[in-house]
């Protein structure tokens, strides 16, 4: 369903099940940054009520997973640990197209937070299936649901807003999906949700 070319390598699991805390804390901040993002695109693209409601929509929920993160943390007498780059997240960043309108920037921007929403998806469901901790199974099984209605989500305003425009969404989406293969290759040696 999600179309990702190269799948995580099932131990990376295992890495972040040794390294809970850390990915805790590296997951907190993945839906702090996903609600910005949407935030983000609130503000860069008032015009388009609907992206607009549906974005807002999804900082909430983005934010409650921040909460709920961080009161699993808080439970098991962690603390909140400092952000850390996500080299992965800049990577894609990269393959968004610069300078050919605000059309095109839209649709590459909805593709990659499609990307990212995808693969956080197939990393959730992985741990859903690998851990140990029962409470971390369910709840990772929870979140990976939700990944993948967010997934669909961004597709789909793509597939809304680049058509009508005479873009190939779907070439390009698949352009995505070969870039993202590269790239996710060189990762899942430690413990970040997309490391």
């Amino acid at each position: 369903m999600l179309g990702l070319k190269l799948p995580t390598d099932p131990r990376w699991a295992r890495i972040a099940e040794e390294k809970t805390e850390d990915v805790l804390t590296d997951h907190a901040f993945c839906e702090q940054k996903a609600a910005s993002t949407a935030i983000s695109l609130i503000v860069q693209y008032p015009e388009y009520s609907e992206l607009v409601h549906a974005m807002a929509d999804l900082a909430r929920e983005e934010m409650e997973h921040f909460q709920r993160v961080h009161a699993i943390i808080r439970e098991r007498g962690w603390v909140l640990g400092k952000e850390r780059r996500d080299a992965y997240v800049n990577e894609l960043a990269g393959f968004i197209r610069k300078g050919e309108g605000r059309m095109v920037a839209l649709i590459d921007r909805l593709l990659f937070a499609a990307l990212i929403e995808a693969r956080s998806c197939e990393r959730f469901k992985l741990l859903s299936e690998v851990l140990e901790d029962e409470e971390l199974k369910a709840f990772y099984r929870e979140l990976m649901i939700s990944e993948a209605g967010h997934y669909t989500l961004f597709l789909g305003f793509a597939r809304k807003y680049g058509t009508p425009e005479g873009m190939d969404v779907d070439a390009r989406w698949q352009e995505f999906l070969s870039f993202e293969a590269a790239v996710i290759a060189r990762y899942g040696k430690s413990e970040h949700i997309h490391g």
